[in-house]
């Protein structure tokens, strides 16, 4: 059986709480709808409360079975616990998406121990232990895994010193278990998000100075939503992208690549060597 053709998806969905995992979860929602499935999301965050059961809630009236988990990710034994939990109430997982991380100040002069540790524990270690208790259920399903990187992943982020390097090796290690578990026909990926409008970020977007400098930088013109990341992951999940794997995928409306544009001078002009 595979994702594709699974009468019944199951998704879980790490982070599911924040802006960006409640828009998957959703996107997830409208995939299995277009496609004539019913699908189950069970969504996992780091504690029980409010906000999960109320996702919950409304993750039903969008269409899907769903229960919530809870658990520490930086704790190895929680990671096993959540997905055990999750295949216990919705049966086999056809994808398992790692969206839970966290990024936090700091400059490696000076950095904590305990700061690069609890990084890189939650960006990376947790995704692999997720992936590991997940491989066996999502090889029966032919499933896949999605983790949420970042553009800084990919360009090194002044005063994020243990970020950057721990999104860098989540990208990686998708690339490594992508080849690892192709023969299981279990696909892996990454996206990494630009600068998307979160509640989290809503307080920079509020001031219109600072949205109009960054909306100005990024090719597309604005400054990417929800939605769009949304809509990557569950392409990815979905039969469309039964023959990609190991990719990371760039969600950040040019930005990325728009940067050497920013050094000033005249472009198309031929530089001169002496």
């Amino acid at each position: 059986m595979t994702t594709s053709t699974a009468s019944k998806r199951h998704a879980l969905v790490t982070g599911a709480p924040g802006g960006i995992g409640r828009g998957i979860c959703f996107a997830l929602i409208e995939q299995a709808q277009r496609d004539g499935a019913a699908i189950h999301i069970t969504a996992a965050a780091s504690r029980p409360g409010e906000r999960l059961d109320r996702l919950v809630d409304e993750l039903r009236s969008a269409g899907a079975t769903a229960t919530g988990v809870a658990g520490d990710l930086t704790d190895p034994s929680s990671c096993a616990d959540i997905v055990g939990q999750a295949i216990d109430r919705g049966g086999d997982l056809s994808a398992l998406v790692c969206n839970a991380g966290a990024s936090g100040p700091g400059r490696l002069a000076d950095l904590p121990a305990a700061q690069w540790d609890r990084t890189f524990n939650l960006n990376v270690r947790a995704v692999w232990l997720l992936a590991q208790s997940a491989r066996p259920s999502l090889a029966r399903t032919g499933g896949s895994i999605t983790a949420i990187a970042s553009m800084s992943a990919h360009l090194p982020h002044p005063g994020y010193g243990a970020y950057a390097p721990a999104k860098a090796a989540l990208v990686m290690l998708c690339r490594q278990l992508a080849q690892e578990w192709a023969h299981e026909g279990i696909r892996v990926n990454s996206v990494s998000p630009g600068m998307i409008r979160t509640p989290l970020t809503e307080a920079a977007y509020e001031d219109e100075e600072t949205h109009r400098g960054r909306r100005a930088l990024v090719p597309l013109g604005r400054i990417g939503t929800v939605a769009d990341i949304g809509a990557t992951v569950a392409f990815l999940a979905s039969a469309g992208a039964s023959y990609i794997t190991g990719q990371s995928i760039m969600v950040d409306g040019g930005i990325s690549d728009h940067m050497l544009s920013l050094i000033p001078g005249r472009p198309g002009k031929p530089a001169i060597a002496d």
